[in-house]
């Protein structure tokens, strides 16, 4: 049994991928690690299993949704999964610039506390599949505007699933009630020092624990190891610098504490398993500057 139609919209100015509609009735699509150089959402509709992402495992059942940021590792293990896939890129639609209209940022995408798994309601299902019809007749059909009427369903589409994942963690929260403070000290001493500061004995010492302590904690809670939460948030700002600036492979790695450029892209490499600049030349603003330069 083949899958549905595929819906497919190309930049023409670079030939990439733009927007694509992918359903699909099987999971041959995902059985493999993904490190897709654009946004993607992945929409259960029937089926279960389990989503396994750069550091974690979770299991999904049906009507779940994921959100993974441009070379988010992710794959998904099922015996039969059905659903809708999504895929974006920046030069479409780029979350970043668009942040005080979508909000999307930080909580479908970027978020290194927060499973990437929501529910979707019945009432939301009917109105994500209506947005979903919309989009696939507006691809077929292109008219005048097309971009602009596809990127306003797309809003409609993140800031919705964005108030559905928000409110899921706020109840998520109330349930976790019992979470050591000691960890929401964590988050803040993190966002206060990860430019900085790198190693788990640096945090442990600001936070007067012990390193195997806050160790457990960290993957009872999040379930990830210490180093992999501190290493994916120096990826999402190294990300957003060569996304969205011009600023130098050696200037960014400077402003997040790496005097020595070669080890910073290293470690960029080895963890995004993609180079800096080839990130850059795929994803973000630079690409925009080099195909600038090109066409002068």
């Amino acid at each position: 049994m083949k899958d549905k139609q595929v819906f497919t919209l190309i930049n023409e100015q670079t030939g990439n991928l733009a927007f694509k509609i992918l359903p699909f009735i099987d999971n041959t699509h995902f059985d493999y690690f993904q490190r897709n150089n654009y946004y993607t959402l992945i929409w259960i509709l029937n089926g279960s299993g389990n989503l396994r992402t750069g550091f974690s495992e979770f299991s999904f059942e049906q009507n779940s949704m994921f959100s993974f940021a441009p070379y988010q590792p992710f794959m998904i293990q099922a015996a039969h999964c059905e659903g809708i896939a999504i895929f974006f890129h920046s030069d479409f639609f780029c979350i970043h610039k668009h942040q005080t209209e979508v909000t999307c940022n930080g909580v479908l995408f970027n978020n290194i506390y927060q499973l990437p798994i929501f529910y979707i309601d019945e009432l939301t299902k009917a109105n994500f599949q209506d947005i979903v019809e919309k989009m696939k007749i507006e691809i077929n059909n292109a008219g005048i505007a097309q971009y602009e009427m596809l990127i306003s369903y797309m809003k409609i589409l993140l800031i919705t699933a964005s108030r559905i994942k928000s409110e899921q963690l706020i109840v998520k929260a109330e349930e976790d009630i019992n979470e050591p403070e000691i960890l929401q000290k964590l988050k803040n001493v993190i966002e206060e020092n990860y430019r900085s500061k790198h190693m788990p004995a640096e945090y442990a010492l600001m936070l007067n624990i012990s390193q195997k302590a806050l160790a457990k904690l960290i993957k009872q809670y999040y379930q990830k190891t210490f180093t992999e939460l501190i290493t994916e948030r120096i990826l999402i700002e190294a990300k957003r610098e060569l996304y969205l600036t011009n600023k130098t492979v050696k200037e960014i790695a400077y402003e997040l504490g790496y005097d020595d450029e070669h080890y910073f892209s290293r470690f960029f490499k080895k963890n995004a398993e993609i180079s800096a600049q080839q990130y850059r030349e795929t994803v973000g603003f630079g690409k925009a500057e080099i195909d600038s330069k090109n066409e002068t």
